[in-house]
């Protein structure tokens, strides 16, 4: 049973022969760059060697919200033949230095067709995101924002760059922008969980020292039982 992530990594693994096979060109981006770029339709699709971005979205009034990362193994923005206004409000920046495969739209929209293998792995990544968008909208939008904060720092237990249960990498600039809470809701959850000994707070990183209690403050969509 899968819960839902805001982090991707490793789904296309398996196709990096393939994808060396295609039309591509080879991209480096250095910590900062913008990979997609504001103001613009998604143009160009790439499949990530190493490092890690971020991708989000910018309200006109200037508020933003972190959709989700994505790191080694994965493909994005993503690759459809339609030009949604939405996009143009989106961005994807290098958290790292990335080293990256490079496809035009129409050539990565040629292989999705042409490869059963790339279709039937698009088709799951897709339902993710779907997955992601439901739970944030249908579920977490109605919880208050202690309990939104347990459940995220649980979602990125169980699915981080980190890859440890009890190393979180967000920070909590990164939080606020994730639930779309102001600073100072953040900030006293965090106090809350600090103050009971189930997290311990670092220079850019949370430490889960009690994943258990935790777990405890989750809702129940998020969890995996």
């Amino acid at each position: 049973m899968l819960i839902p992530r805001y982090y991707f990594s490793g789904e296309y693994t398996q196709l990096y022969d393939y994808f060396l096979s295609q039309p591509h060109s080879v991209r480096t981006f250095h910590k900062g760059d913008y990979i997609w770029k504001p103001d613009e339709y998604i143009q160009k699709t790439y499949f990530i060697l190493s490092g890690i971005c971020v991708t989000s979205a910018t309200h006109e009034d200037g508020y933003q919200k972190i959709l989700y990362f994505h790191s080694v193994g994965s493909v994005f923005p993503g690759f459809h033949q339609s030009n949604f206004k939405i996009e143009k409000s989106l961005t994807t920046t290098a958290l790292s230095d990335m080293d990256t495969l490079e496809f035009s739209r129409d050539d990565f929209y040629r292989m999705f067709q042409e490869n059963q293998k790339l279709s039937a792995i698009a088709f799951e990544s897709y339902a993710k995101y779907i997955n992601l968008l439901i739970y944030e909208t249908a579920h977490q939008e109605y919880n208050n924002s202690f309990i939104k904060l347990c459940n995220l720092l649980y979602l990125f237990s169980q699915n981080s760059p980190s890859g440890s249960s009890n190393h979180i990498d967000l920070t909590q600039e990164n939080i606020a922008d994730i639930l779309t809470l102001n600073r100072v809701n953040v900030a006293k959850s965090l106090s809350r969980l600090r103050d009971e000994g189930i997290i311990i707070s670092h220079r850019k990183w949370i430490e889960i020292s009690d994943l258990e209690r935790l777990r405890d403050y989750c809702s129940h969509e998020t969890l995996d039982i």
